[in-house]
């Protein structure tokens, strides 16, 4: 059988013909040079840029192999643990490894901070086959008995190098010296520092290294421009850009800028959502979900979008700031141009950072085209092409995301007042209520459940008070009153709370 197909490679039918249904019938070169060691049961060091398909290429064999060993799950041993840096990469696997779970009939499970234990807690008491972690919560959960991990046969190190920057190895470290010593173990990075190699000496055995490109190769089709601006067009710019038609992600060095400028966009028309650690893990995802159904098309992230998020049809990549140095600018850029698709990365220049963008694309091998422009330059046009479109002002509504209460609510997009709850959330007047004494357009919630102004609230939480997290209240009617629809989304999780906005709102 062909090695240029998944089941030529050694992976059952009954996922290859899954992978195939979702129109993935090729090997990536990671995949084929890594799966048939792995599913051998070596121990294998894999290295592939952002992109380059390793999620699969350890996924495969990690259900292949538990279903091989029919062995029975039991509650609190899991079978397999594949341990990653954050919680949206959590998330993204274990999308990507269910339809594949379902069909050899293993149960997953996610374990992260930012959310409650218990459901983990629970969900590890049934028995599950394969956990997907990030370090610290599932520490956590060993500490606490909840969790046992001597029955692990198979553990997965993803965006190893990733986790070293982040401080996790001693972390990791320890969970690995929690699994069995003979159990297999397949480690995947972009790059092999030191402190990588040291996990790779002490926890791999006789291991096979697969290099499927190098670290610093960039992707064949990314086109890389620097745009050398004034101070004062740098917003200008990135407004046009981020006004073009598809998606673009817009990368910044501080949870602040990404804050502010997520809120500059949106003032100017462009629905944005942002990204970043200050943001509690329901903020995150519901911002997230905006951006891949496309309520938002532009995403403002700091580097923690920098690895594993992967969204479909990604045009252009924007580093707004550049970064400090030249691995994060390869991960960053490589959100774009995935799986064989072209894409654009352009970096924002201003007259102090020439020397630093100069050093920062030559260690990344990069070498770019360099432009000063303004915000009326041609060039922009051709580097995000289409008619640019800007909705009605998106305008901030109250804090809260982060359930230690609402603030003062603003106008929503039919210039009446709005409230907003505990949770970020923002309401408007449905049909003939009222809220804040004014009215206002109807309002749903990020995560999809309307407010109290509409049809649906379910609480009393009140603007600026710290009681629960209802939604504001003192609205009566259905969904359809005056003013434009507005889906919010939460903006910031401080401990004030933190701004929501809307998208899609009615004229002023």
């Amino acid at each position: 059988m062909s090695v240029d197909t998944f089941a030529g490679l050694g992976v059952p039918m009954a996922l290859s013909s899954i992978l195939e249904a979702d129109g993935i019938t090729t090997p990536t070169p990671i995949q084929a040079a890594t799966l048939p060691d792995s599913l051998a049961g070596r121990d294998v060091l894999g290295r592939g840029r952002t992109g380059s398909g390793k999620t699969y290429a350890f996924l495969l064999p990690v259900l292949t192999r538990l279903a091989a060993s029919n062995r029975r799950r039991q509650p609190k041993r899991p079978r397999a643990l594949i341990v990653v840096p954050t919680r949206e990469l959590a998330t993204q696997i274990d999308t990507a490894m269910a339809p594949l779970a379902k069909a050899l009939n293993l149960k997953t499970l996610t374990v992260f901070g930012g959310v409650g234990a218990n459901p983990q807690i629970n969900g590890l008491r049934a028995g599950v086959d394969v956990v997907v972690a990030c370090p610290g919560r599932l520490e956590d959960h060993m500490r606490q008995g909840h969790v046992s991990l001597d029955a692990i046969e198979i553990t997965v190190l993803d965006e190893a190098d990733h986790m070293a920057d982040l401080g996790f190895l001693p972390c990791v470290r320890r969970i690995l010296d929690a699994t069995p010593r003979a159990s297999q173990r397949l480690l995947f990075s972009a790059t092999l520092d030191a402190g990588v190699n040291v996990i790779v000496k002490r926890y791999l055995t006789d291991p096979v290294t697969h290099h499927a490109d190098s670290a610093q190769s960039p992707i064949s089709k990314m086109t890389h421009h620097v745009l050398h601006v004034q101070q004062d067009q740098r917003l200008p710019v990135l407004q046009d850009l981020t006004a073009a038609p598809g998606r673009t992600v817009v990368f910044t060095r501080t949870k602040h800028g990404a804050k502010k400028l997520a809120k500059q966009l949106n003032a100017s028309g462009v629905p944005a959502v942002e990204l970043h650690g200050n943001l509690s893990q329901n903020a995150r995802t519901r911002n997230m979900d905006a951006f891949k159904d496309g309520s938002a098309r532009t995403l403002v992230a700091t580097d923690i979008a920098a690895r594993g998020i992967h969204v479909d049809d990604i045009n252009l990549v924007i580093h707004a700031d550049p970064p400090v140095e030249h691995k994060a600018y390869l991960h960053r850029s490589g959100r774009t141009a995935r799986a064989g698709a072209e894409g654009t990365v352009i970096t924002l220049m201003t007259d102090d950072q020439v020397r630093d963008v100069r050093d920062l694309t030559r260690k990344a091998g990069i070498n770019p085209t360099t432009t000063r422009i303004d915000a009326r330059h041609p060039l922009l046009k051709q580097l995000a092409p289409g008619e640019r479109t800007f909705s009605e002002p998106l305008v901030v509504a109250a804090p809260g995301d982060n359930g230690n209460g609402g603030g003062r609510g603003h106008r929503n997009g039919a210039g009446r007042r709005t409230r907003a709850d505990a949770t970020g959330r923002a309401g408007g007047r449905g049909g003939s209520g009222r809220s804040g004494g004014q009215r206002g357009g109807s309002s749903s919630a990020g995560a999809g459940s309307s407010s109290r102004n509409g049809s649906n609230g379910n609480g009393s939480g009140r603007s600026g008070s710290k009681r629960g997290s209802g939604a504001a209240r003192n609205g009566r009617g259905g969904d359809g009153g005056r003013g434009g629809s507005a889906k919010v989304y939460s903006t910031s999780s401080g401990s004030g709370g933190a701004a929501a906005f809307s998208a899609g709102l009615g004229r002023r």
